[in-house]
């Protein structure tokens, strides 16, 4: 697990090295924000129309095979595109086709790996095994913006992207060496055996019959699409209505992402985390942007920043565990590819939907409508499962009068 962690890190620093990179180099070609937020389209487009069908190679594939071809896969895409770049002959629609290509891997490379780092540990340590990789994800996001500028600066685009490739290369290496817990110790007893047909169809009617995926799929997609787009809501907030500049939204940045460490490492110590967990965080993080969109000053949006970041990570890494523990183990790989098709809709419909809603009542109205909404759907949801929940009925116990001891004894 110690390996995998490590192996982690150095892929989540080269990814998001490589994404802050991708925006660079399209508006170098283009000139064009819009043909920016294309080509982040483009490559989340086959998480939306072939998530499931990873998923399911997932569930039908060994999984360490799986992981280390997928990263392997992804490495050669990052390493034709450094050669690309060194010898000035990528194009948009290269570029495009790169993408595009980049997304299909993840559909696969996505939850293969997910599953692969929680069948490292007994199944006890799983919400621990999902909180440590939180943790690596948001300090591989914090190396990888800052090496992205300085590895551009000194050795230029296509290094950025041959040190993606590299630290792919780095996990494929790895991954071989990774002794998995036996599988039957990550499966509970009552568990069904696997079927022989692992089809898409099975992962699908699973999860649109499993009321607190569901439920957990509504908070969550709420919540995403009105209360995590702090890059945005947060940026326009400083710098319009608290009248700060740059430096203070990169004050604002920094403290979201120390308290996104933070509520990683709480939410590593969840031992049974739930749905309602998820949502009592949800509506609480709501009420917390609610707040900020209010604040008279940037020294109270900081005080308020800390805590919505803690709130989001925390509650993320409890969804996550119940996404990827809830489900009969044959079947988890094909509910991450429904859940990675889910999340693929709401990347796509929530920064739109929140422009305009920032249009139409400006950053204070959106994030104070944006956080009220998350409350109220939260609550709603509570209100309709107690009354979906049948009240017990007390039956009144006939009176007896005592029998002998040995009539109660025969």
């Amino acid at each position: 697990m110690r390996w995998w962690s490590v192996a982690n890190f150095v892929s989540n620093a080269g990814t998001w090295m490589q994404l802050t990179v991708q925006n660079l180099l399209v508006l170098q070609i283009t000139g064009s924000a819009a043909a920016t937020g294309l080509s982040l389209s483009v490559q989340a487009a086959p998480g939306l129309l072939m998530g499931l069908a990873g998923g399911a190679a997932v569930d039908r594939w060994p999984r360490k095979l799986t992981a280390a071809v997928s990263q392997a896969a992804l490495g050669a895409v990052a390493f034709t595109t450094a050669i690309l770049v060194a010898f000035d002959q990528l194009n948009l629609g290269v570029l495009m086709a790169l993408a595009a290509v980049t997304g299909l891997i993840a559909t696969v490379d996505g939850p293969a790996c997910a599953l692969l780092g929680n069948d490292l540990v007994p199944a006890e340590d799983v919400p621990s095994a999902i909180g440590v990789g939180s943790l690596v994800h948001n300090a591989g996001r914090l190396a990888g913006a800052a090496l992205a500028g300085i590895t551009v600066g000194f050795l230029g685009t296509a290094a950025a992207y041959a040190a993606n490739g590299l630290s792919f290369l780095f996990v494929t290496a790895v991954i071989p060496f990774l002794r998995p817990v036996a599988q039957a110790a990550n499966r509970a007893p009552e568990e069904p055996a696997p079927t022989p047909t692992m089809t898409m169809r099975e992962g699908l009617t699973f999860f649109a019959r499993r009321p607190r995926l569901v439920a957990l799929a509504v908070v969550t997609g709420v919540s995403s699409m009105f209360g995590r787009n702090y890059g945005l809501t947060l940026a326009v907030l400083v710098t319009g209505p608290l009248a700060g500049g740059a430096g203070a939204f990169g004050t604002v940045s920094t403290v979201l992402a120390v308290g996104g460490i933070v509520g990683a490492v709480l939410g590593a110590r969840l031992r049974r985390p739930s749905v309602r967990l998820v949502g009592v965080l949800a509506a609480a993080g709501g009420l917390l942007q609610v707040a900020a969109g209010l604040s008279p000053s940037l020294a109270v949006l900081l005080v308020l920043v800390l805590p919505m970041a803690v709130v989001e990570s925390v509650s993320d890494t409890a969804g996550t565990t119940v996404l990827q523990t809830d489900p009969p183990a044959h079947l988890r790989g094909r509910v991450l590819g429904v859940w990675g098709s889910i999340r693929t809709v709401w990347s796509l419909a929530g920064p739109p939907a929140l422009g305009l809603l920032m249009e139409l009542a400006g950053a204070r109205g959106a994030l104070v409508t944006g956080g009220l909404l998350i409350a109220t759907v939260v609550l709603a949801g509570h209100f309709a499962r107690t009354r979906r929940t049948p009240t017990p009925v007390v039956l009144p116990t006939p009176t007896r009068t005592e029998a002998p001891a040995l009539s109660t004894a025969a």
